[in-house]
Protein backbone atom coordinates (compact mmCIF):
# COMPACT_ATOMS: atom_id res chain seq x y z
CA UNK A 1 0.00 0.00 0.00
CA UNK A 2 1.25 3.48 -0.91
CA UNK A 3 0.12 6.64 0.86
CA UNK A 4 0.97 10.21 -0.05
CA UNK A 5 1.34 12.55 2.92
CA UNK A 6 0.88 16.18 1.84
CA UNK A 7 1.78 19.00 4.18
CA UNK A 8 0.78 22.55 3.36
CA UNK A 9 2.09 26.02 4.03
CA UNK A 10 4.47 26.77 6.87
CA UNK A 11 4.76 23.18 8.06
CA UNK A 12 8.38 23.27 6.92
CA UNK A 13 8.89 25.65 9.88
CA UNK A 14 7.83 23.14 12.53
CA UNK A 15 10.03 23.37 15.60
CA UNK A 16 10.54 27.12 15.13
CA UNK A 17 6.99 28.26 14.41
CA UNK A 18 4.81 28.68 17.49
CA UNK A 19 6.14 25.69 19.46
CA UNK A 20 3.46 26.32 22.09
CA UNK A 21 0.87 25.46 19.44
CA UNK A 22 2.65 22.95 17.20
CA UNK A 23 5.24 21.47 19.57
CA UNK A 24 9.03 21.43 19.41
CA UNK A 25 9.36 18.68 16.81
CA UNK A 26 10.81 19.66 13.44
CA UNK A 27 9.49 18.83 9.98
CA UNK A 28 12.42 16.42 9.55
CA UNK A 29 11.39 14.66 12.77
CA UNK A 30 7.78 14.50 11.58
CA UNK A 31 8.71 12.87 8.28
CA UNK A 32 11.21 10.49 9.91
CA UNK A 33 8.51 9.39 12.35
CA UNK A 34 6.01 8.86 9.54
CA UNK A 35 8.54 6.82 7.55
CA UNK A 36 9.47 4.64 10.54
CA UNK A 37 5.85 4.06 11.57
CA UNK A 38 4.80 3.26 8.01
CA UNK A 39 7.55 0.64 7.67
CA UNK A 40 6.38 -0.98 10.91
CA UNK A 41 2.89 -1.48 9.52
CA UNK A 42 4.14 -2.35 6.01
CA UNK A 43 2.96 0.79 4.24
CA UNK A 44 5.03 2.97 1.93
CA UNK A 45 4.45 6.63 2.81
CA UNK A 46 5.91 9.45 0.75
CA UNK A 47 5.95 12.87 2.40
CA UNK A 48 5.86 16.19 0.57
CA UNK A 49 5.49 19.77 1.74
CA UNK A 50 4.42 22.74 -0.36
CA UNK A 51 3.66 26.32 0.53
CA UNK A 52 1.74 26.96 -2.70
CA UNK A 53 -1.85 26.02 -3.36
CA UNK A 54 -1.14 25.06 -6.98
CA UNK A 55 1.70 22.76 -5.94
CA UNK A 56 -0.60 20.93 -3.52
CA UNK A 57 -3.24 20.56 -6.23
CA UNK A 58 -0.58 19.23 -8.62
CA UNK A 59 0.47 16.63 -6.04
CA UNK A 60 -3.11 15.50 -5.62
CA UNK A 61 -3.56 15.15 -9.39
CA UNK A 62 -0.31 13.20 -9.73
CA UNK A 63 -1.32 10.88 -6.87
CA UNK A 64 -4.21 9.39 -8.84
CA UNK A 65 -3.18 5.93 -10.01
CA UNK A 66 0.08 6.08 -8.03
CA UNK A 67 -1.17 5.99 -4.44
CA UNK A 68 -3.86 4.16 -2.52
CA UNK A 69 -4.67 7.04 -0.19
CA UNK A 70 -3.76 10.53 0.94
CA UNK A 71 -3.08 12.08 4.32
CA UNK A 72 -3.31 15.83 4.00
CA UNK A 73 -2.59 18.72 6.31
CA UNK A 74 -3.60 21.67 4.13
CA UNK A 75 -2.50 24.18 6.78
CA UNK A 76 -4.31 27.50 6.43
CA UNK A 77 -5.72 26.38 3.06
CA UNK A 78 -8.04 24.15 5.11
CA UNK A 79 -10.24 27.14 5.81
CA UNK A 80 -10.71 28.59 2.35
CA UNK A 81 -9.24 26.59 -0.52
CA UNK A 82 -12.13 25.29 -2.55
CA UNK A 83 -9.55 24.46 -5.23
CA UNK A 84 -7.80 21.96 -2.92
CA UNK A 85 -11.20 20.66 -1.80
CA UNK A 86 -12.19 20.08 -5.42
CA UNK A 87 -8.86 18.37 -6.19
CA UNK A 88 -9.31 15.95 -3.28
CA UNK A 89 -12.81 15.13 -4.53
CA UNK A 90 -11.72 14.87 -8.17
CA UNK A 91 -8.92 12.34 -7.70
CA UNK A 92 -11.20 9.98 -5.80
CA UNK A 93 -8.55 8.63 -3.43
CA UNK A 94 -9.49 8.00 0.19
CA UNK A 95 -8.15 10.94 2.17
CA UNK A 96 -7.81 11.87 5.82
CA UNK A 97 -7.26 15.46 6.92
CA UNK A 98 -4.79 15.93 9.77
CA UNK A 99 -3.98 18.92 11.98
CA UNK A 100 -1.23 18.91 14.58
CA UNK A 101 -3.00 21.39 16.86
CA UNK A 102 -6.56 21.13 18.12
CA UNK A 103 -8.26 23.49 15.69
CA UNK A 104 -11.46 23.44 17.77
CA UNK A 105 -9.61 25.22 20.60
CA UNK A 106 -8.12 27.93 18.39
CA UNK A 107 -9.41 31.00 16.60
CA UNK A 108 -12.96 30.80 15.25
CA UNK A 109 -11.85 30.81 11.61
CA UNK A 110 -9.76 27.67 12.21
CA UNK A 111 -12.85 25.71 13.20
CA UNK A 112 -14.14 25.74 9.63
CA UNK A 113 -12.71 23.26 7.14
CA UNK A 114 -13.78 23.36 3.52
CA UNK A 115 -11.60 20.32 2.78
CA UNK A 116 -12.77 17.92 5.52
CA UNK A 117 -16.17 17.22 3.92
CA UNK A 118 -14.48 15.45 0.98
CA UNK A 119 -12.20 13.43 3.28
CA UNK A 120 -13.05 10.23 5.14
CA UNK A 121 -12.40 12.06 8.39
CA UNK A 122 -10.38 14.69 10.21
CA UNK A 123 -7.85 14.13 12.99
CA UNK A 124 -7.00 17.18 15.05
CA UNK A 125 -4.99 17.92 18.17
CA UNK A 126 -2.96 14.71 18.46
CA UNK A 127 0.33 16.24 17.40
CA UNK A 128 2.53 14.14 15.12
CA UNK A 129 0.65 11.01 16.22
CA UNK A 130 -2.34 12.18 14.16
CA UNK A 131 -0.44 11.27 10.99
CA UNK A 132 0.17 7.74 12.31
CA UNK A 133 -3.51 7.35 13.13
CA UNK A 134 -4.49 8.52 9.65
CA UNK A 135 -2.08 6.12 7.96
CA UNK A 136 -3.27 3.20 10.10
CA UNK A 137 -6.88 4.11 9.30
CA UNK A 138 -6.21 4.26 5.55
CA UNK A 139 -4.49 0.87 5.70
CA UNK A 140 -7.58 -0.54 7.40
CA UNK A 141 -9.88 0.99 4.80
CA UNK A 142 -7.84 -0.59 2.00
CA UNK A 143 -8.06 -4.02 3.61
CA UNK A 144 -11.85 -3.79 3.81
CA UNK A 145 -12.18 -3.29 0.04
Amino acid sequence: MRILVINGPNLNLLGEREPGVYGAGTYAELTAGITAFSKEIEVLADCVQHNGEGEIIGCLHAAKGEYDGVVINPGAYTHYSYAIRDAIAAVGLPAVEVHISNVAKREDFRRISVTAPVCLGQISGLGFYGYHAAIRYLKGVAHRD
